[in-house]
């Protein structure tokens, strides 16, 4: 197809760099979930940048461009359901405020939901 408009990512190299893009960030969400779960506890760096990847993702995917091609919502809410359970199980070692705890539980259930969302309306 070569390209087919102006935009910075009509065209199919445009749309090779995305899905480099895209897999990168989901092999290594892939690769954390598989991983030691001491690395997905909140003071640890996939902790704290995995749902940054999701985030990334997410926002990929609602601007529609060729190139962007999400994991399954089944295996969205199995890292959701693995990622939360370290979560739950290791916050409270933190002692965060009551309030920051609730607000953060809901802000990552919500990152997992939407992209779970965006994957099965791309489907």
């Amino acid at each position: 197809m070569g390209t087919w408009g102006a935009g910075n990512f009509d065209s199919d190299t445009a749309a090779d760099h995305l899905a480099a893009l895209v897999d990168r960030l989901v092999t290594e969400v892939t690769e954390a979930m598989a991983g030691d779960p001491v690395e997905l506890e909140p003071d640890e760096y996939w902790g704290v940048t995995l749902p940054c990847n999701l985030e990334l993702l997410l926002v990929l995917a609602r601007q529609g461009w060729v190139g962007v091609t999400l994991p399954s919502p089944e295996a969205i809410r199995t890292w959701q359901k693995t990622f939360l359970a370290v979560w739950e199980r290791t916050i409270d070692d933190l002692e965060p405020e009551p309030a920051y705890k609730a607000e953060r539980r809901a802000v990552l259930n919500e990152t997992f939901e939407h992209l779970a969302e965006a994957s099965a309306a791309a489907k």
